[in-house]
């Protein structure tokens, strides 16, 4: 085992965790990299650093809700797009409308989506957005029937890049963009990795 001195020799060990995982790494697990236990603002500046290190490259290294990764930049993807054969997922507008009200109404059930989309949401809507890992039943209403509520997931933020709810944003821009949209959006799948183990979406 190689000796670690100095704080490049932490980054160097971090960089290959983080290079070879295949979903984000929480901190928790980073810690058992190393003997030495470090504060939490140690944690911070070496992550830091590691970050501002790869700040010119088409990779970055960026925190989520459940963890750390590195993921291509937004604005090279369509470069890598090329390189695929299959096509991204593609979700009907009553899906987008019914994933939007759970992520900012959550949580909700499909009563209250129903209420607030004025029409009736096919079980298969949510039954391919629990697929998706996008959202989870979290609990039941203590009404008649006790009807479930929805909330969306971890997965959904780190797909979407975010860390918590407050990142996502504001509803009047994701109405305007639902406005302009066409009956059927497409979604892209998270972005890249430069790992080989990257799962597939």
């Amino acid at each position: 085992m190689i000796p670690l001195y100095k704080p490049e020799d932490f980054k160097i060990v971090l960089e290959t965790a983080l290079l070879s995982a295949g979903e984000p790494m929480p901190l928790a697990e980073l810690k058992k990299l190393f003997d030495q236990e470090f504060d939490d603002d140690t944690w911070r500046t070496l992550l830091d650093d590691l970050r501002r290190d790869w700040a010119n490259r088409g990779v970055e290294l960026v925190q989520l809700a459940t963890g750390w990764r590195f993921q291509t930049r937004p604005e090279y993807q369509d470069f890598l797009d090329r390189l695929k054969n299959e096509k991204p997922p593609r979700y009907s507008r009553a899906a987008m409308e019914t994933l939007a009200i759970i992520a900012y109404r959550q949580p909700v059930s499909r009563g209250d989506i129903e209420d607030i989309r004025g029409v009736a949401v096919s079980p298969n809507v949510l039954k391919t957005l629990e697929a998706r890992g996008w959202i989870d039943i979290v609990g039941h209403r203590d009404a008649p029937g006790r009807p479930a509520l929805y909330a969306t997931t971890k997965k959904f933020l780190d797909d979407l890049g975010l860390r918590s709810l407050s990142e996502l944003p504001p509803l009047t821009e994701i109405e305007r963009v639902m406005n302009l949209a066409e009956p059927i959006i497409e979604i892209s799948p998270p972005q890249e990795q430069p790992a080989e183990a990257t799962e597939q979406a």
